[in-house]
């Protein structure tokens, strides 16, 4: 078997490094990365993700057995369309599937549609209505930009200011297109919590639940980023949630697809609060595995991965056994570039990443690239430190002592990854 990667984060490092630990012939990652290309039967090939005719022609050209889509820009300009037109299995929604993360206006219509219980939200596409209907409302409130905004676009906004201000940065172009249109939404409380699901438009099965980090500042402070680390499982999920979550939420969405006619095979990711009263509700779906939830979810993974994806892409995911976890549990710990989200330096020289895997954790590499031989920062979430362990003192603990391995300049990271579970976690 041969698998193709599109993608070059710490995502698809990590999917490449659970890859490699089984039989699977050969790995292309498609650009991939400096993590990437350091691993076994795994091959970088320097392609942009938007590039499907050079795409198609390497899958062709290297005889590969099945695609895996990693990042949502590709998915949602139609990769998966364009492969499955010749016959090419791939992992990964349609574009009319990745709606479901590149619209917030289309998904939320969706789940309305479906009874899947989620913050109520009013769409705009002019300033002046949203801030009215802000000051209408109160705050706090949660403005997003409706479209793909690199997990940036969403501010939770605490005083009427800083509501307007989003909204100003949302239609003032801040975030491209995807600010054309900006949601409104009721402000939930409760506990964070995803859950990514395997599904191949018919069937599904769960996958360990995750809880990311989102803020930049330690105590959940400060402007939202892509992840700023992650642990799994979630001690507050139990089956007997995980199980409500897959009957009022999830199930219902894969209907509501299919009753649209929409072929969606691939992880369907729910972001959810667990609200004090009422349950969990959705805060977002997104179209592609979670970065930095993948770090935490797949070293716990028993189950061979191209099992699992090529049974979603063939649509016979019935026919799968249940997914095998190992015990025990993960824990992520992002590095970042110094000023991230915002504006951040790159070309910085990486060292101590071997150190780093000497302790036995997983370093996986996000933006990094090599530059005259010398592993450089790329990118502002520039490493996913990940171990695991028996408990989440030791995971955490142990992600920590490598991280402090690691030497570039402006390296950030939060100090508090894990705090809910720190206390008391001697056991799962």
């Amino acid at each position: 078997m041969k698998v193709l990667i599109i993608g070059s984060g710490g995502r698809e490092h990590a999917l490449a490094w659970k890859l490699s630990q089984s039989d699977v012939e050969q790995i292309v990652c498609v650009p991939g990365n400096g993590g990437t290309a350091a691993l076994k039967r795994c091959e970088n090939v320097p392609l942009a993700v938007d590039d499907f005719q050079g795409i198609g022609q390497c899958v062709q050209e290297r005889q590969i057995s099945l695609v895996v889509v990693g990042p949502e820009l590709p998915l949602s300009l139609g990769i998966s369309d364009y492969l499955r037109s010749q016959g090419i299995p791939v992992f990964g929604p349609t574009q009319a599937g990745a709606q479901i993360e590149a619209s917030k206006s289309w998904a939320k219509e969706l789940m309305q549609s479906a009874g899947v219980p989620t913050a109520a939200a009013q769409t705009f596409t002019d300033a002046n209505a949203a801030k009215a209907y802000i000051r209408a409302q109160g705050v706090p409130v949660v403005v997003k930009a409706d479209g793909l905004a690199a997990g940036k676009g969403v501010t939770v906004a605490t005083t009427l200011a800083q509501a307007e201000a989003a909204v100003d940065a949302a239609f003032g172009g801040t975030f491209g297109l995807a600010g054309e249109k900006v949601l409104v939404e009721e402000y939930l409380t409760g506990q964070e919590v995803s859950v990514l699901v395997l599904t191949d438009g018919v069937s599904v099965q769960l996958l360990l639940p995750a809880q990311d980090h989102k803020r930049i500042g330690e105590g959940d402070t400060g402007a939202n980023t892509g992840g700023m680390g992650a642990y799994a499982p979630v001690p507050l999920v139990t089956p007997a949630l995980m199980d409500q979550i897959q009957r009022e939420i999830i199930e219902p969405v894969v209907m509501a697809l299919q009753q649209r006619g929409i072929d969606y095979r691939g992880v369907l990711y729910a972001g959810l609060m667990l609200t004090p009263k009422g349950g969990p509700k959705v805060i977002e779906f997104n179209c592609r595995f979670g970065d930095p939830e993948t770090q935490v979810i797949l070293p716990l993974l028993e189950t061979p991965l191209e099992d699992l994806l090529l049974a979603c892409a063939e649509q016979r995911l019935a026919q799968a056994p249940p997914i095998r976890w190992k015990t025990g549990v993960a824990a992520c710990v992002v590095t970042a570039a110094q000023g991230y989200p915002g504006a951040y330096t790159k070309g910085q020289a990486i060292s101590g990443i071997e150190q780093a895997e000497g302790l036995g954790v997983a370093v996986f590499q996000a933006g990094t690239k090599f530059r005259d031989q010398q592993l450089v920062t790329d990118g502002g979430r520039v490493l996913g430190v990940t171990a695991w362990g028996e408990n989440f003192a030791q995971a955490i603990a142990e992600a920590y002592a490598a991280v402090e391995q690691i030497h570039y300049e402006g390296k950030y990271y939060r100090r508090d990854i894990g705090y809910r579970v720190r206390a008391g976690s001697a056991t799962c």
